[in-house]
């Protein structure tokens, strides 16, 4: 199945099975991740995608079984020209336990993405993330 990742408000696609793998939207989210952010596209530019599907993607909070991008807790990727990449990112609570690792985590993934020649990883705690930032899937999968 072919999933369709939405990055603003609204859809996109026509799939209702897309539209249920899609993540909650972060509208008050600092700079979302959207289709405006890049070039004409509907989609991030191919080094974004990669952060998203070889990175966030592959990167859970121990506590939950569900990784960091269904969660809801990355509020915003970029990638440089130069492959620099920057991502806006908030954990469950500031109190989390893996306040101090999670993000070094994150940043350590991120550069071994062949084409990514460094990686920041900001943690935001503004907006406050909250269970509807999470996608259906996050949902399901918690049982919620």
């Amino acid at each position: 199945m072919g999933e369709e990742k939405i990055f603003s408000e609204g859809h996109t696609g026509n799939s209702t099975a897309a539209a249920d793998a899609e993540p909650a939207a972060h509208p008050a989210a600092p700079d979302p991740v959207s289709s405006e952010s890049s070039s004409s596209s509907s989609s991030p530019n191919p080094l974004e995608q990669k952060v998203i599907d070889e990175a966030l993607k592959k990167c859970f909070d121990p506590e939950i079984p569900v990784n960091i991008w269904e969660l809801g807790l990355i509020y915003d990727v970029n990638v440089s020209p130069e492959g620099v990449a920057t991502v806006k990112m908030t954990l469950t609570a500031p109190a989390c336990p893996v306040a101090g690792s999670l993000p070094g985590e994150v940043e350590q993934k991120i550069k071994a993405i062949p084409g990514i020649t460094d990686a920041k990883v900001e943690l935001v705690w503004d907006p406050p993330w909250n269970a509807e930032m999470m996608s259906r899937v996050a949902k399901v999968m918690l049982g919620m």
